[in-house]
């Protein structure tokens, strides 16, 4: 028989750490196996990654090349993230990381931006929640928001278009 103490141990040790699973065999031949996985805020489990065609840096390479997802063909950075977008003035701020977007502080409050809101270069436009840890995402630039492209509690990818700001209003 196993202790449910000593479970309940493990239970709070693994999630406590960055170790993902682990699998445990008594000497009595009994398998314990706990593995975690990512889960929003509310307890529901993350979607499935979902591809796009964002250039990404590789693992290895170097800081300055970026590499097409599909193909892995390195690339100038200059060439694989333009600054400006392709409508018109505006200025896109993107993810820099993995992880879920949330335009407010907390459930239910008011949002750090919103469309037609102006904002200064260093203002907070939302965070993004990454393995536990909130990150407040900075505006760039100082403007106009234009678009939000995120949804709120909803995962983004690195690189992903998250507001378009325009400059010149």
């Amino acid at each position: 028989m196993i202790d449910l103490r000593y479970v309940k141990k493990l239970i709070e040790m693994i999630d406590d750490s960055s170790v993902d699973s682990i699998e445990i065999t008594t000497e009595k031949g009994i398998k314990i196996k706990i593995a975690k996985s990512p889960v929003q805020r509310g307890g529901m489990p993350l979607a499935a990654p979902m591809p796009i065609s964002v250039p990404a840096v590789m693992p290895g390479a170097l800081l300055d090349a970026r590499v097409t997802p599909a193909a892995g063909i390195p690339m100038p950075a200059e060439a694989a993230a333009p600054e400006r977008a392709d409508r018109g003035s505006s200025l896109e701020v993107k993810s820099p990381m993995v992880g879920t977007f949330y335009g407010a502080p907390e459930p239910g409050a008011k949002p750090y931006v919103s469309v037609g809101d102006r904002v200064q270069k260093g203002q907070t436009l939302c965070i993004i929640e990454a393995m536990k840890i909130m990150n407040e995402i900075e505006s760039e630039y100082a403007g106009v928001v234009k678009e939000i492209l995120a949804q709120d509690a909803q995962p983004v990818e690195y690189g992903q278009v998250l507001f378009r700001i325009d400059p010149n209003v």
